[in-house]
């Protein structure tokens, strides 16, 4: 089996859903978590805070400089994943595809490279 990091994608500027919504989704996502346990998929997953709360580490020189992130200079930020289990990409992308709705927003597929 291959692992697959499904990466959930969020944009700077959507309007914040209301709490109603929020909910929905969140009751949503445990769902959709639980038949990726059920159904021995699961490896791990979390959502992440805000991108303006990053911090950048650059420790390539003498010594580390830190900096305010996200460092990536762009409109759309990584807000949660989950790390899967599945036997090949088109499993995966179906996945993803579940995940997507659950959350409501875009999922990358990415394989982990082989060790």
């Amino acid at each position: 089996m291959t692992q697959y990091l499904l990466s959930v994608h969020g944009r700077e500027g959507d309007p914040t859903p209301s709490d109603e919504a929020m909910q929905a989704a969140y009751a949503a996502v445990e769902a959709f978590n639980a038949e990726v346990r059920e159904k021995g998929a699961w490896v791990f997953a979390g959502g992440l805070m805000p991108a303006d709360t990053a911090t950048v580490v650059d420790g390539r020189g003498a010594e580390a400089v830190l900096s305010d992130g996200p460092f990536a200079e762009t409109k759309e930020h990584l807000g949660g994943f989950w790390v899967i289990e599945a036997a090949n990409l088109d499993e995966a992308l179906r996945w993803a595809a579940q995940g997507s709705r659950a959350c409501g927003s875009p999922v990358e597929v990415r394989p982990f490279q082989s060790e």
